[in-house]
């Protein structure tokens, strides 16, 4: 049950009733702090000003209106028209016994839609880096989030596997002793690399042949296509052994890369022409957007086909576009991408649109996000300045959770320590990344991550454990615990509760606006509620039976919407810290 979208359609009602118009927003908000209620409402003000009344005068006619049947045991008018709103402690029990024997958390969405993810998108012929780690776990948390909610999504892989650096690397295959192309490992990739670049920038000979490949490529040639495809599938083995290790859902079956898209470019550079969209500008094929402004405040040119025949990555994003919507009929498209690219984006979709590719309604959301930074402030790099590779990111993560849990568990099997340091370590690194505003910067901190106090994994993962060790220390299973009746009445149990029937709100507002770190905030209020639930609240040592079942059943709750959230972000739980 969404409470908040509940109160809401309550007071908008009234509000009408009162002069409001249909469209008006009451402003239903959580509150801070329980003594101004469980939920506000902060719209008086502004409407009162409409309407050329005083706040507390309108406020006093929405209450005479306002129908909260029994969920609510006080509603009051505070300060200048705020209206608090307290609920009712047996309705929060009968809520808390209705979840429990649902499914999902009793969490349903009605109106499902076909939602694609693009994310992650490494570049072929490079190890991922630490800059590929926030599009990779953020997009991966989306989608998790918005399949639980019941909407069929489409994770895309956008690896950037086309253009002039492959006809470079084939050159310099060729020129090397490695025509038979075996055993290369990706971090040879990575070497040829920057030395077949060094070979375009100063050797003319060896420049005009790598663009004679990417002709070669783009046309179909069997040779070229053939290392190609070696290189590819050498890229995408080893960071599929990353994805896995992160605990990342894409799979090789999610790979839409920019040469998915290819055969789709000249039908599409024609169409804008014969639409009158493209015109040919200095030899290349070229759409100008009013919309967009060059330093003389002319309408910018788009270029979509260069003069020697190539193609841009707007033309590949036009494509990609236009694929979505027509063949796998996506109602909203997501994409995981740095916010340097945004302006490319807009202008694509912007082209898009005028061609008439997609609709107005289709949803296209560019979710930007900030860097990570060392302690310095600067982007994270080793102390030389290198790029940290991501798979030495998440060896560095083990190995510190390995330090901690062998020095707090000297007996522990070494297997056990291994697994468990595996769950904490990259459990550690992802929420330190998702539980930052993804449209900020962040310090990057490894004594923080691994810290058991704060906003952490692993004080979330710890509360997980704390409370399957309540079940085995009073050794009722939670069978029998799913039988009895919840009835709350301590202040702490009612916090805990309102927190625990607020997971639907907390995760659609994750789900509409790519936020995963409200869920992160949500997880760390809801362990530190249960904190101070089980310091105030005796559940062992109950006064009663069904005290004790009462409490027991609020811990239920608790493990299992702890769970829940931290699967939606990709983090495992454990029985045993």
């Amino acid at each position: 049950m969404n409470i908040q979208n509940l109160i809401k359609c309550r007071v908008s009602s009234a509000m009408i009733s009162v002069g409001a118009s249909i469209y008006y927003d009451p402003q239903v908000r959580r509150s801070e702090r329980t003594q101004f209620g469980h939920y506000q409402v902060n719209g008086i003000m502004a409407l009162a000003k409409n309407l050329h009344v005083s706040p507390r005068q309108l406020a006093n006619k929405v209450l005479c209106q306002l129908n909260l049947d029994h969920f609510t045991n006080k509603v009051e008018i505070a300060g200048s028209g705020f209206i608090n709103i307290f609920l009712d402690p047996q309705w929060l029990s009968e809520q808390i016994d209705n979840i429990l024997e649902e499914e999902n958390l009793g969490i349903k969405v009605n109106n499902k839609q076909t939602i694609v993810i693009d994310y992650s998108s490494p570049n072929v012929a490079k190890e991922m880096h630490v800059g590929h780690l926030r599009s990779t776990i953020i997009g991966d948390a989306m989608a998790r989030t918005l399949e639980f909610l019941g909407h069929k999504v489409i994770r895309a892989n956008h690896i950037g596997d086309w253009g002039t650096q492959f006809g470079m690397l084939i050159a310099f295959l060729e020129e090397k002793t490695n025509k038979n192309h075996k055993d290369i490992q990706l971090a040879d990739l990575d070497i040829f690399y920057r030395n077949a670049r060094k070979l375009y920038d100063n050797d003319l000979k060896f420049a005009e042949r790598a663009r004679n490949y990417v002709v070669k490529l783009q046309n179909g040639n069997e040779y070229c296509r053939r290392i190609w495809q070696q290189l590819v599938d050498i890229t995408m083995i080893e960071n599929q052994i990353i994805y896995n290790r992160m605990n990342i859902t894409l799979t090789h079956q999610d790979i839409m890369g920019e040469s998915f898209y290819n055969n789709m470019m000249p039908d599409i550079v024609s169409d804008l022409q014969d639409q009158g969209l493209a015109v040919e500008n200095q030899g290349a094929i070229v759409v100008f957007l009013d919309k967009y402004k060059n330093d003389n405040n002319e309408a910018s040119g788009v270029i979509i086909q260069k003069k020697d025949g190539g193609y841009l990555y707007t033309t590949t994003d036009i494509a990609c576009v236009k694929y979505r919507y027509e063949t796998l009929k996506a109602h909203r498209i997501l994409y995981y991408i740095d916010s340097r690219q945004n302006q490319h984006l807009l202008q694509a979709w912007t082209i898009a649109r005028k061609a008439g590719y997609i609709p107005e309604h289709l949803q296209l959301e560019h979710h930007m996000f900030g860097m990570m930074l060392g302690q310095d402030g600067k982007p994270f790099q080793t102390r030389r300045g290198h790029t940290i590779k991501l798979s030495y990111l998440l060896d560095e993560a083990i190995d510190r959770a390995t330090k901690i849990v062998s020095d707090k568990n000297p007996d522990m099997p070494n297997k056990e320590i291994q697994e468990l340091a595996r769950i904490i370590g990259i459990g550690a690194l992802k929420y330190a990344d998702l539980s930052k505003n993804r449209m900020t910067n962040y310090i990057f901190d490894w004594n923080q991550m691994l810290s058991l106090t704060g906003n952490t994994a692993l004080y979330i993962q710890y509360a997980f454990t704390r409370v399957l060790s309540l079940f085995r220390k009073a050794r009722i299973n939670k069978e029998t615990v799913l039988r009895g009746s919840t009835n709350i009445v301590h202040h702490r149990e009612i916090d805990l509760a309102v927190c625990l029937l607020q997971f639907d709100e907390i995760i659609n507002q994750v789900a509409s606006d790519g936020m995963p770190h409200l869920m992160c905030s949500y997880l760390y209020k809801l362990a530190s509620l249960f904190s101070n639930f089980y310091e105030e609240c005796p559940i062992l040592y109950a006064s009663d039976e069904k005290t004790q079942q009462s409490h027991l059943r609020l811990a239920l709750l608790t493990s299992r919407t702890i769970k829940t959230g931290l699967r939606l972000l990709g983090i495992d739980t454990v029985e045993h810290m």
